[in-house]
């Protein structure tokens, strides 16, 4: 399709546009971490890194960060495992029910947020609280995993439609045991789309707020919820737009990594 110079040049603006919309704010947010004026005002009167230093020094972003950190490796490790193990039993096998299976499995990351939090907090409360399930790392852990494994288990069935069994049977008819022709055939296959969901789930899982503000009770606080509750308090501010610019290159860099991986993956290259 030809476009004329005028509607080039007009689907340009609007690319600018929407990418100022998106990226500004986002470089307002690393701006200000070194503004030098704790009102940000603007244009800045100067520059600083005495936010970075006392956010840096600052115990409750720090095992905020630490909890995220935690939750996003737990419920990573679940995704692998149980995303994984599904994605095989759908992509491999034909059984009653397989379709339904798969929507069931995609349904969380479909609905809103805020109804898989109070879902989850409905259950926590009600049904396992008289069991000794308190709110926690544990039930923030839960609360991620719901959404992690669809993404884990997106790539590895993508991976696996496009991924021929022939080098599978041809390994079974050589004499090669179950674990053998997953470990030498069928792993090289899928790794690199394991390693891309896996990196998704956790940039997922490390900035996530709105389940994890109805599954992390009174006790424990994850980065994001650390950053809603200090945005409001004056003095705390810059050092805010500090942990917002550290969330935002961590969140990135998965997210990087997830769409590479993902590239190769599809693209039949490294396996």
């Amino acid at each position: 399709m030809t476009f004329s110079r005028r509607a080039r040049l007009l689907l340009v603006g609007f690319l600018v546009v929407a990418l100022g919309g998106i990226y500004v704010p986002l470089g307002l947010v690393v701006l200000n971490s070194f503004n030098a004026d704790q009102t940000f005002s603007w244009p800045p009167p100067g520059f600083t890194l005495d936010w970075w230093s006392r956010a840096l020094d600052n115990r409750g972003a720090k095992d905020a960060l630490l909890t995220s950190v935690k939750v996003g490796l737990i419920a990573t490790t679940i995704a692998l495992v149980l995303g994984t193990m599904v994605a095989f039993a759908v992509g491999r096998y034909r059984f009653f029910g397989r379709e339904s299976i798969s929507f069931l499995i995609l349904l969380p990351i479909a609905l809103p947020g805020i109804v898989t939090g109070i879902a989850l907090n409905a259950t926590f409360s009600q049904v396992l609280g008289p069991f000794g399930i308190s709110f926690g790392l544990f039930t923030i852990v839960v609360g991620h995993a719901t959404f992690c494994i669809v993404v884990v288990f997106n790539n590895v069935l993508a991976r696996l439609r496009r991924s021929s069994t022939s080098l599978e049977e041809a390994s079974a008819d050589l004499g090669a045991t179950t674990l053998q022709t997953f470990r030498y055939v069928t792993f090289p296959m899928i790794r690199t789309a394991l390693l891309a969901g896996a990196l998704l789930a956790f940039g997922l899982s490390f900035d996530e707020i709105i389940v994890t503000t109805f599954t992390a009770g009174a006790g424990t606080q994850t980065l994001p919820l650390w950053i809603l509750d200090n945005l409001a308090r004056p003095n705390q501010a810059p050092i805010v737009n500090v942990v917002a610019a550290i969330v935002l290159v961590l969140s990135v860099i998965p997210i990087y990594l997830s769409q590479r991986f993902a590239g190769d993956s599809a693209g039949g290259g490294r396996v």
